[in-house]
């Protein structure tokens, strides 16, 4: 995303709550979702949110961090590690603590990699998620 200013040195980001990551990587797997759902339909509104739901809920987020997990490097398996570990004060709504704490890492790797400027990387792990 060329608009968006991501002027953050490396070692700011490094030091970023692993929940500021899953704040952004929240947003950014939403919209990569979102557009690949309207690319590939005609379908209203309201059907594309349904659809979507099925992807970015807790319980399919860490299901796809599960799939994923085995591709991922090192400092990638760190920032999930963090992620997954945070403490988090949110009462889950629709998820058991665990997912719930899978799909926070999910989100940090997702963030982090955004906010990192890593984006051929991240635009690899987002097509692995598909």
């Amino acid at each position: 995303m060329e608009f968006v200013n991501r002027e953050r040195e490396i070692e700011d980001i490094n030091m970023l709550s692993p929940l500021v990551w899953a704040y952004i990587g929240d947003s950014i797997y939403e919209l990569f979702i979102r557009t690949n759902l309207v690319n590939k339909s005609n379908a209203k509104p309201n059907k594309l949110h349904i659809q979507s739901i099925k992807y970015v809920k807790a319980k399919s987020q860490a299901d796809t961090l599960k799939k994923i997990s085995v591709n991922l490097t090192e400092k990638e398996q760190e920032i999930v590690r963090r992620g997954r570990n945070t403490e988090n004060h949110h009462i889950a709504k629709n998820a058991d603590s665990a997912d719930y704490s899978h799909s926070t890492a999910f989100e940090a790797l997702i963030g982090y990699l955004y906010l990192s400027k890593q984006d051929k990387r991240l635009e690899e792990i987002l097509k692995m998620c598909i």
